[in-house]
């Protein structure tokens, strides 16, 4: 090793959980060091549109409460969600919000209250927000500004390559590389992943480049329980333009048809009219599905989202008025041409709601942990509010933990490692083609099959390598959950098995890798939900 740190405390991310998560454990007296593989503005937070959905006791829709909110996270969940994690995260946003608020946040008003607006699947109006549809970039810009001013350390082009462990067995820090791939070791006894989602598996994703799965192959590699990965989020609306071929395309909020924006198909006829009683305002599976149905039987690669009656759009939707304008479009006098991608992921590393995964020392939070807020489909805007709530409670937890015996151990310093890595190009497109929003059990064993076949073993000595091993890695883990769960449930789809089997698949598919590096199930029971 040429280089070494040593914290109480190592969070891997700079998104809202990770970052809120190292103000609150300095504020606790912990020694924090935060690292990131790219600059610390540069994963999901920042891309967020909508908002964070939140019921404020002070400012909320007549008959609005914490419980409708709940009910509606449930319903969209599909029978997933763990309704004892779902309240105990859903009861603090509103405390959450007000910290946030204290570190400088600027949410939009509507004169002395804040704005609210409404996103698919939500029966209130509750969708905070902030530069009209720039909400992620304001969050990222105060917890950045926090966390600088506060002194606390950023590690920014440290790639995480492997968690370290003591001559014992202990959690005790990370391995990662510098700017220029020199490997070094941050030695402490927590460390916390916050490391984002897993978009870059698709050719097209709302995700930027930064969203390769790492925090999962970390987990995986360091004996951790993975669950629900096969539940990818296509996000319905994304902007089509002919020429993008892969990458991230811009979002088109969801908060656009929630102010009255309509979607349309090839033949002018309404894409939602009778597929959901909330229509065009129907939970994300729902309508990425009917989306995907309407462009095979016209043959279009697109459809369109008609906002030309929304007063005010460009001031309402800035960010989305400039992605149109760039390519080409008018959303005030024509539709707006969308299609899905994928978007966010709602499976990850099996943590409770402070953040504690089966490892000892090893915390996840954000988009990479699977808490059982989001069950098989995650309600709009529920995510950045689970990154302000459980990063808060996953340092908490991490003081307790220290105070309780948790403590630091000399790491054993390993070689850089290796591992299997494939083409990116032929992963994505792999991925695309078979675990899209249509899955079937041959395109899935076909997909596994060509990784298995395409998998080089390289050491991990630079960045690229540790992206592509962490999406191989990734991407067979999820190509074995979508193969296992023989149903159609949320944001899972499955045109060999249309229908949900409640009796059989009403639990998350759970897995872990073995000594010798094989996935294994290790699902049994079934979760806990409503019935």
């Amino acid at each position: 090793m040429t280089w070494e740190a040593r914290a109480d405390l190592v969070v891997v991310g700079t998104g809202v959980a990770g970052l809120t998560a190292a103000l609150r454990a300095r504020e606790l007296g912990l020694r924090t060091l935060v690292v990131t593989k790219d600059s610390a503005a540069a994963g999901n937070t920042g891309w967020a549109q909508g908002g964070v959905a939140v019921v404020r006791p002070d400012e909320h829709d007549d008959g609005d409460s914490v419980q409708r909110h709940v009910a509606d996270t449930l319903t969209a969940g599909a029978g997933l969600c763990d309704e004892q994690a779902v309240r105990s995260i859903l009861a603090e946003g509103a405390a959450a919000v007000d910290r946030l608020r204290a570190t400088g946040a600027r949410f939009d008003t509507a004169g002395d209250a804040l704005s609210r607006a409404r996103e698919g699947g939500h029966t209130a109006f509750r969708v905070i927000h902030a530069g009209g549809d720039a909400t992620g970039a304001e969050v990222q810009r105060a917890l950045s500004s926090a966390v600088g001013s506060g002194g606390i350390p950023v590690l920014e082009q440290h790639c995480v390559v492997e968690l370290v462990r003591s001559d014992g067995g202990a959690l005790a820090g990370v391995l990662a590389l510098d700017p220029h791939g020199n490997p070094g070791v941050v030695r402490a006894p927590a460390v916390l992943l916050a490391t984002g989602g897993l978009g870059q598996l698709y050719a097209a994703t709302t995700n930027p480049d930064v969203a390769t799965g790492d925090g999962i192959a970390l987990a995986l590699r360091a004996g951790a329980t993975v669950a629900d990965l096969e539940f990818v989020q296509f996000h319905p609306t994304v902007l089509y333009t002919p020429d993008a071929v892969r990458g991230r395309r811009p979002l088109v909020t969801e908060a656009v048809r929630g102010e009255g924006a309509v979607l349309l198909d090839a033949r002018g006829h309404r894409v939602m009219a009778g597929e959901h009683p909330l229509e065009d305002l129907a939970p994300r599976d729902v309508v990425s599905a009917a989306i995907n149905r309407k462009m095979a039987e016209t043959g279009a690669e697109c459809v369109l989202l008609d906002a030309t009656s929304i007063p005010g759009f460009a001031a309402r939707f800035p960010t989305v008025f400039a992605s149109c304008r760039e390519a080409g479009v008018d959303p005030l006098r024509e539709p707006i041409p969308v299609t899905s991608a994928a978007h966010y992921s709602c499976g990850g590393v099996v943590s409770d709601v402070d953040g504690r995964t089966g490892v000892a020392g090893l915390y996840a939070a954000g988009e990479v942990a699977r808490t059982g807020l989001h069950g098989a489909n995650r309600l709009a805007s529920n995510s950045l509010l689970e990154g302000l709530v459980v990063g808060a409670r996953a340092a908490d937890a991490v003081a307790r933990d220290l105070r309780g015996g948790l403590t630091a151990r000399k790491p054993v310093l390993p070689p850089v490692p290796a591992a299997a890595v494939v083409d990116r190009d032929l992963l994505q497109r792999t991925m695309t083609r078979h675990a899209g929003i249509g899955r079937s059990a041959d395109g899935l064993a076909e997909a596994a099959a060509t990784l298995d076949r395409s998998g080089v073993v390289r050491p991990l000595r630079t960045r690229e390598a540790v992206e592509d091993a962490s999406l191989a890695l990734t991407a067979q883990a999820l190509l074995a959950a979508a193969a296992a769960r023989v149903e159609s449930r949320g944001s899972h789809r499955r045109r060999d098995h249309p229908a949900s089997d409640d009796v059989r698949w009403r639990r998350s598919v759970a897995l872990r890798l073995d000594v010798s590096g094989w996935l294994f199930r290790t699902d049994r029971e079934p979760v806990r939900s409503v019935a």
